[in-house]
């Protein structure tokens, strides 16, 4: 099989290949390198480079496949290896892991976002259920590097399984202890989080680290836990396929990085039709992709829609920055069909550094002023984008 492995899976330029075609590679062998911000790039299989150009490495993976990997070097500067591993936010745009954690946070905390905020997605759940000390493990490393006095790990009451697991797992820990998130989405918000937990209201556009907090998700954790421990680099993950699939739901854990997404809809079975479009993520915040792409290290999700229904009507649109924008719902019109006469924000939407960011992530206002506005542009119909649910 074909493997694709982007030269950018994370926030920053495009790494720089340090492989040639015709080069045979090892599993867990670094094949790419940032060139300023960004993370190590590891090769998820062993096989020959057949091709390489500005956005990927082409590797062509032998038929036998091993179960070890090239490790990382050994050092016991915990941000060393993380930065060695290639870590990235494994749940959200793949920001580098040893920049985020390269901070003290006296009197401050660390907490493991356990949220699985999207709909659908269960991968993470699934991880909590096999191996729930290490996680536990995992938000130790995190507040011996940052200096952190308490670590929290923040999930949903409504996950009853994995929260026994995870309470017998913190079992005589005197400085972790478990929350509970609202469930409601998007309970998994950094922001959100940080207002539930520690009553804290962060502005758009500010961070975590302003309330003295540092917020990593599930397979984050574990992937620092594999690097620190095992010398592991990122070369899986792991994943929820579900939707117009004949498996129905089906957990990938493990998936090497650069597997064809055509890969996973075929072990689920293939699609159940009719189908429509390939969301790459979740249902609010994911992408249309393709069987063409591949898994990255930041793939959530590969969900198979129903087809749009065909509506020509003239719509206007109301964006949400964790539900959908406007360039999202765009493509939702364009899928069925209709005319866009007029677009606008929710009223909590503020324009930050060239971004629109939510005022208060969750606590969706009313929109009666919006809609006015859109029904005086000639809107017959009108789709929000805004997340409370």
């Amino acid at each position: 099989m074909e493997f694709r492995i982007p030269l950018r899976q994370h926030i920053g330029g495009i790494n720089k290949p340090i492989v040639k075609c015709k080069d045979k590679i090892y599993r867990g062998q670094l094949i790419a390198v940032p060139d300023g911000l960004g993370a190590n790039i590891h090769s998820s299989v062993s096989g020959e480079v057949i091709g390489i150009n500005s956005r990927e490495i082409l590797i062509e993976a032998y038929e036998n496949q091993p179960n070890d990997y090239i490790k990382i070097k050994e050092s016991h500067d915990y941000l060393e290896a993380i930065k060695e591993a290639g870590i990235v936010g494994a749940g959200g745009a793949g920001f580098p892991t040893h920049v985020k954690l390269n901070t003290r946070l006296e009197q401050g905390f660390v907490v493991i976002n356990a949220a699985e905020c999207e709909p659908l997605l269960g991968h993470n759940m699934a991880r909590i259920m096999e191996d729930p000390d290490l996680l536990v493990r995992g938000l130790k490393y995190l507040m011996d590097i940052t200096g952190a006095k308490k670590g929290y790990i923040a999930i949903k009451p409504n996950n009853k399984q994995p929260l026994i697991q995870l309470g017998k797992a913190i079992k005589g820990e005197r400085d972790i202890e478990i929350k509970f998130l609202s469930d409601m989405y998007p309970a998994g918000d950094e922001r959100v989080i940080i207002r539930e937990l520690f009553g804290i209201k962060l502005k758009p556009g500010q961070l975590p680290l302003e309330a003295n907090v540092i917020v990593s998700n599930i397979e984050t954790i574990r992937n620092i836990v594999l690097a620190i421990e095992e010398r592991r680099p990122v070369i899986t993950k792991d994943l929820t396929a579900d939707g117009r699939l004949v498996s129905g739901e089906k957990i990938f854990l493990d998936i090497p990085i650069g597997t064809p997404i055509k890969a996973i809809i075929d072990d689920c079975g293939g699609y159940i039709e009719p189908r429509g479009e390939i969301l790459l993520g979740g249902p609010f915040m994911g992408k249309e992709g393709s069987e063409e792409e591949v898994v990255t290290k930041t793939t959530g999700g590969v969900l198979v829609s129903l087809p749009f229904p065909n509506d020509s009507r003239r719509f206007g649109l109301i964006g949400c920055e964790c539900g959908a924008q406007i360039d999202r719902l765009t493509d939702i019109v364009e899928g069925m069909g209709g005319e866009i006469v007029a677009t606008t924000n929710c009223k909590r939407m503020k324009e930050v550094n060239g971004r629109f960011r939510c005022e208060e992530p969750g606590v969706c206002p009313g929109q009666a002023e919006k809609v006015i506005y859109l029904k005086k542009n000639g809107a017959e119909a009108i789709i929000v984008g805004t997340c409370e649910t």
